[in-house]
């Protein structure tokens, strides 16, 4: 694969702030790319269309990747699914219509496992997409990205194009949200687990049952997973170009599969911290399992590479150099 050429390429990051942003941007400069287009939301609402036409006239990027969005846990999206809902599906359709609007000819957009069907078979596969009912605590949100993936493929149908979504399982990593009112479970767990005082009688409150089951990954094999799949799509790659053509999804997991207790118990022992749990079942559990299927990633050559561990550490290091 020819570096210099893909160093040549424009590259604009929507969300570059966020967890899989800054993951993004911190992988590229590790590889020498470093044509990025990056704005902050002073300098480019995404909510505002014709401001989001206009920037990208402007810049002329030669791929647009969009890690931007309005993310939570179960609590925030129960509490807000008006703002989940609306930002977006209009963060998502304005991107879209801009690419295409200004002939960008390559559009990677970023959906999320939760946006499968609550009862899918298990590992969940690409196609299952609406083949039951959603999961009710973040249907809101599930239903925006839904919005967004079905876009990419109705402009690849009507116009021809290649757009195409890609479905990560649940992420973790620096820049993560560790507001309880609003976190996903890991970021959750680091921040009680790290913040209590861990003595004999200290008790870590954990939501829910504590049974249901998540597959995770930390946020830059995501980022090498992009950087990846970016290559083999501006290099014309038929095998990546059949899939995209077939079905325009592409799930992204570790194969990394965990209860909530014993990710809990994992973060305890690598902080030194009794594992002193308490299960507070008043909270929702979610789906009970979430594995995906990732055989079309695996047959065109990538797998994840950082193990729970690893990330988990990293992760902790992060937060404690962070917020303590």
């Amino acid at each position: 694969m020819n570096k210099h050429h893909l160093k040549k390429i424009r590259i604009f990051v929507a969300g570059h702030r966020g967890m899989v942003g800054s993951a993004l941007v911190r992988h590229f400069k590790k590889n020498d790319i470093d044509n990025l287009i990056l704005a902050t939301k002073k300098k480019l609402d995404l909510l505002n269309e014709q401001k989001v036409i206009k920037f990208i006239k402007k810049e002329r990027p030669h791929v647009i990747i969009n890690c931007a969005g309005k993310v939570g846990g179960i609590l925030a999206n129960s509490s807000y699914p008006v703002e989940f809902l609306n930002e977006n599906i209009t963060i998502q359709l304005n991107l879209i219509n801009a690419a295409f609007t200004n002939k960008i000819e390559h559009f990677i957009n970023l959906g999320s496992s939760c946006i499968y069907p609550k009862k899918s078979k298990q590992p969940i596969k690409e196609d299952y997409l609406l083949s039951d009912y959603l999961e009710k605590t973040n249907e809101a949100y599930a239903l925006a990205k839904i919005v967004g993936l079905k876009s990419c493929e109705f402009y690849n149908q009507q116009f021809n194009k290649s757009y195409f979504t890609l479905m990560p399982c649940n992420l973790y990593g620096p820049n993560d949200n560790f507001d309880l009112k609003e976190s996903h479970f890991i970021p959750a767990l680091i921040k009680k687990i790290v913040n209590s005082p861990g003595g004999k009688n200290s008790k870590i409150e954990i939501w829910g049952t504590g049974k249901a089951k998540r597959e995770v990954m930390y946020v830059d094999d995501l980022a090498r997973a992009i950087h990846f799949i970016l290559k083999k799509k501006i290099f014309k790659d038929k095998k990546l170009l059949n899939i995209i053509k077939r079905n325009p999804v592409i799930n992204v997991g570790s194969e990394s599969e965990f209860t909530i207790k014993e990710f809990a118990k994992i973060i305890c022992k690598i902080n030194n911290k009794k594992d002193n749990l308490i299960f507070n079942k008043k909270y929702p559990d979610g789906t009970m399992r979430k594995i995906l299927d990732n055989k079309v990633i695996k047959s065109l050559g990538w797998k994840s590479k950082i193990s729970l561990e690893q990330g988990l550490f990293k992760t902790i290091e992060w937060y404690k150099k962070n917020y303590l």
